[in-house]
């Protein structure tokens, strides 16, 4: 009995062994590129061609350069361009997500199933299939030109959102029906059960949906693009990014490409950090509960 005990523990530990270093070589594959990018970030040599992985000289000058040097790419105007539009979009599209999600979850009605597959099989199809029937939408409304570029990205990214209800409806769905009828016998209306019950008992599925509906339109390229055109006072930073990769610019602007890009992860991660918290209290709160 007890070499039996001994040879599952071994074996135990083997198998614990190989799925940590496979985990490690993992971790390693991932993590590289990132590294590799904040290093460049970081060379004082210059063009994208270098002989040697790690810089010969470190330096602050090529994320100096992104906010001084706007006579080409202006990268500030860029970053609050993108920051302002992302933070609408952000908004309006959780707030299309969980109000579309707690109805789909919690009232019958008669097109409720034909919506749901109809939108199952429209999320079969990536978004940029419609871009160019949206573009001359957009366009006939007057919204391609001058200031009027954010707001039509900000209707691209948010108009939609409320398709993306499937993950939102199933964690509503595991509130018990029980409270809502409960809210109702005390008087109650549908938006103040939405939003006074549902919502605080939701705050994971919620720092879910409000960091997926922040990083759409912050790292979206296809729809700015085709949107923005020639109108480089409304670049948004991942137009900016590869403006800089162009043949006339790759040269001089290759580091300070791998600085955007590490600084474009900033306000993701600070979003991430500020939210994590009510994340962990949601959690911990449905456990308890």
């Amino acid at each position: 009995m007890a070499k039996q005990f001994q040879s599952a523990k071994k074996k135990r530990m083997i198998n614990n062994t190989i799925v940590h270093i496979v985990l490690a070589i993992l971790a390693v594959i991932w993590l590289f590129p990132i590294f590799w990018v904040v290093l460049t970030s970081f060379r004082a040599e210059k063009g994208s061609y270098v002989s040697t992985f790690f810089p010969k000289a470190f330096t602050l000058d090529n994320y100096a350069k992104l906010f001084s040097d706007t006579t080409i790419l202006n990268f500030p105007q860029m970053f609050m361009n993108t920051l302002f539009i992302a933070i609408c979009s952000c908004i309006l599209s959780a707030f299309y997500v969980l109000a579309v999600s707690y109805c789909l979850s919690r009232i019958k009605f008669k097109l409720r199933k034909p919506y749901m597959n109809m939108a199952m099989v429209l999320g079969l199809f990536p978004g940029f299939m419609s871009m160019i029937a949206v573009y001359f939408i957009l366009k006939a409304m007057g919204l391609t030109e001058g200031n009027l570029i954010k707001l039509a990205l900000i209707l691209c990214y948010s108009g939609g959102a409320g398709l993306g209800f499937q993950i939102a409806k199933g964690f509503f769905d595991t509130i018990p029906a029980a409270i809502d009828e409960a809210a109702l016998l005390d008087g109650c209306t549908r938006w103040q059960i939405f939003y006074k019950i549902t919502l605080p008992l939701s705050k994971p599925i919620i720092v879910y949906t409000v960091l997926t509906s922040f990083m759409g339109p912050w790292l979206d390229f296809i729809f700015a693009r085709v949107i923005c055109r020639a109108n480089s006072d409304q670049y948004t930073i991942a137009i900016g990014l590869w403006k800089m990769l162009e043949k006339e610019y790759i040269d001089s602007w290759y580091t300070s490409f791998a600085a955007g890009a590490v600084l474009i992860s900033i306000p993701i991660a600070l979003l991430f950090l500020f939210m994590q918290k009510y994340y962990v209290d949601g959690i911990s709160g449905a456990v308890k509960g």
